[in-house]
């Protein structure tokens, strides 16, 4: 699903105007952006957490050559799906 299919579902379900509907996401999606950039931690119940970890330096190789590489320490952004969400897809995809 793209982000303009989210807005059309947005505007269809909660009867706004597209225009409406993709302000309302922006909104959303960068707020929770500026909170993930400040390491905060988005619960979404039933749904899942959002999490910044941090990870630390180590070695890698260069997959062309085959040479050692640092990779440095650094953030990333975890996904961890809530109960409701596991469930729900394991559900639909045993059918």
């Amino acid at each position: 699903m793209q982000k303009s299919e989210v807005e059309s579902l947005l505007a269809e379900k909660l009867g706004l105007t597209k225009i409406a509907a993709r302000d309302l996401l922006n909104v959303i999606l960068d707020q929770m952006t500026l909170e993930m950039s400040r390491g905060n931690r988005i619960s979404l119940p039933g749904f899942g957490v959002f999490e910044v970890r941090a990870f630390a330096p180590r070695t890698g190789r260069n997959p062309q050559t085959g040479e050692p590489i640092e990779i440095p320490a650094g953030h990333n952004v975890q996904f961890k799906p809530g109960k409701g969400l596991k469930d729900l897809v394991a559900q639909s995809l045993a059918q």
